[in-house]
């Protein structure tokens, strides 16, 4: 059986004892155990904040960048391998798989060609210097200098590549170490990345370090030059949030947690028009891709009142002509759940759901999968929800089931009614509004913009360009207020602002200038 291992404090641990299992979500067969008994994280931290800042330190911001390009290329270079992994490692089909690989190696990429362009920069400067004597001589500029810690990356189990590489893309062109933690479920996946990192050399030691198991006391030990990101459950993130270590110390923390992201069809759509298509194939889509187990899936679908019935037989159609089964079958389009705690939890959050809604595809129960003994493993079909007439919506609006699970929404057709209703999921990382109308898109913006960590709108004039809702592209931000935790990542150089310190320096407007690199 295959032993996960750690590399922490520049070398590679592997546990003799305290193993969870990691299990086929297809076979229920156990492939796996994974343990950090025995790791030293006092002494992984140290290694991080003395050798991978020291490393750091000295680069500049293109040599940074050298190290995420070497580090796209040692993964894109095992992609195939990698694929064959995530199939039995998380139950995602080959398609899903990619989605993710690539989407790590792209993020890596473009995070590199944004350092290369910064060349032999030191430092990164916020704005205009200003001048604050009676010549230009006497001025100041606002600097961005890496925090002197370490940045410690908690991962969630559905994108075990690009969850951790979009992470540690920003945390190390910035200039700061990384200590990544992916979810157990799906570690075996996030190792193999970390293994062929390593055995490429793409990185100097103590830069990039990785934790399979549990974190022990790693949280305890963070302070005022640490960063922490967690991507997962909004409870998980609360408790994080919460250690008296970190808030006395003002450890940094960027959250992102739960979100009921918002599909919303405008007035102005026309059934058959090009945008409508848009919508229902983007709907569909964000349904099913990854089995629903995406931050940025559609869990609530808002349509006009009028266009309830066309756009429920109009997805419907859809969602019926996709395969659940085992992804090792041709026919399947989508696999099972990752674990047996998401199938549990999708099967009781549909039935908090019907509190509000009907059931109008699917059965809200586990199902047998194409290409699968009977029985075994976790599958869960789509399902599509409508909510009944008088409803108050309490549980479509505050709950998130973590599968291929939609709720119709319907709405008076007005802006403001659309905005109304997508705020009411308490804060999102992504709504997508589909018009062709400026004015509903601006009515919305004003209505309930705030609401929304990124607003991805569909409409006939892009439509062949259009990558999907779903897709957490890195030149803009993806985070979202409220319930979606308050975080912000990406964003193209925003993403580095985590990990860098704004510091106001005044005095010679030349010599800080030479210092700063923008005067030779």
């Amino acid at each position: 059986m295959k032993t996960l291992r750690n590399y922490v404090h520049g070398t590679v641990h592997e546990a003799d004892s305290g193993f969870v299992p990691l299990v086929d979500p297809c076979s229920e067969e156990t492939i796996a155990q994974v343990s950090s008994a025995g790791v030293d994280f006092r002494k992984a931290l140290e290694h991080a904040r003395t050798a991978g800042h020291a490393a750091l330190n000295e680069m500049t911001i293109g040599q940074r960048a050298e190290l995420l390009g070497a580090m796209a290329k040692a993964l894109h270079e095992h992609r195939d391998e990698l694929i064959a992994l995530s199939l039995r490692n998380t139950g995602a089909t080959r398609k899903d798989a990619k989605f993710d690989i690539d989407g790590g190696t792209f993020t890596l990429s473009h995070y590199k060609s944004l350092g290369e362009s910064m060349g032999a920069r030191r430092f990164f400067v916020d704005g205009e210097g200003v001048q604050l004597g009676r010549s230009a001589r006497f001025s100041g500029e606002h600097l961005l200098l890496p925090l002197s810690g370490v940045a410690v990356h908690i991962n969630a189990f559905n994108f075990p590549v690009w969850g951790f590489a979009e992470k540690a893309a920003c945390a190390i062109l910035a200039g700061m170490p990384v200590i990544t933690k992916p979810a157990t479920s799906t570690a075996w996946v996030a190792e193999r990345c970390m293994e062929i990192i390593h055995e490429a050399g793409a990185l100097p030691p103590g830069v990039f370090s990785m934790i399979c198991g549990s974190t022990g006391d790693l949280l305890d030990q963070l302070g005022s030059q640490d960063v922490l990101a967690f991507t997962g459950s909004a409870s998980t993130a609360l408790k994080l949030r919460s250690k008296a270590n970190m808030l006395e110390s003002n450890t940094r923390v960027n959250l992102e947690a739960d979100s009921l992201n918002a599909a919303v069809l405008a007035a102005d759509v026309e059934p058959g028009s090009e945008t409508w298509g848009v919508f229902v194939n983007d709907v569909a889509r964000e349904i099913s891709q990854k089995t629903g187990q995406k931050c940025t899936a559609v869990r609530r679908i808002i349509v006009p009142g009028e266009r309830l019935a066309e756009v429920q037989d109009a997805l419907v159609e859809r969602l019926e002509a996709i395969v659940t089964g085992n992804p090792e079958d041709a026919s399947v389009s989508m696999g099972p759940l990752a674990t047996r705690q998401q199938l549990d939890d999708a099967i009781e959050g549909v039935k908090l759901l019907r509190q509000d809604a009907d059931v109008v595809l699917g059965t809200g129960e586990r199902i047998d999968g194409v290409g699968n003994p009977a029985g075994k493993g976790w599958f869960f079909g789509p399902t599509l929800l409508r909510m009944r007439d008088g409803a108050e919506g309490k549980a479509v609006q505050s709950h998130e089931v973590f599968g291929p699970v939609s709720t119709l929404i319907p709405y008076d057709g007005s802006a403001e009614g659309a905005a109304c209703m997508g705020a009411g999921g308490g804060g999102s990382l992504v709504t997508s509004l589909y018009t062709d109308d400026g004015e509903f898109l601006t009515r919305f913006l004003v209505s309930g913009g705030s609401y929304q960590g990124r607003l991805y709108v569909g409409s006939e004039k892009v439509a062949p360009m259009l990558p999907g809702s779903g897709v957490a592209m890195p030149q803009v931000l993806h985070g979202g207020p409220g319930r979606a935790g308050g975080g912000e990542e990406l964003g193209g150089e925003r993403g580095l602002s985590l990990y860098l310190q704004r510091v106001a320096v005044t005095g010679d407007r030349a010599l800080i200038q030479r210092a700063a690199g923008l005067k030779d």
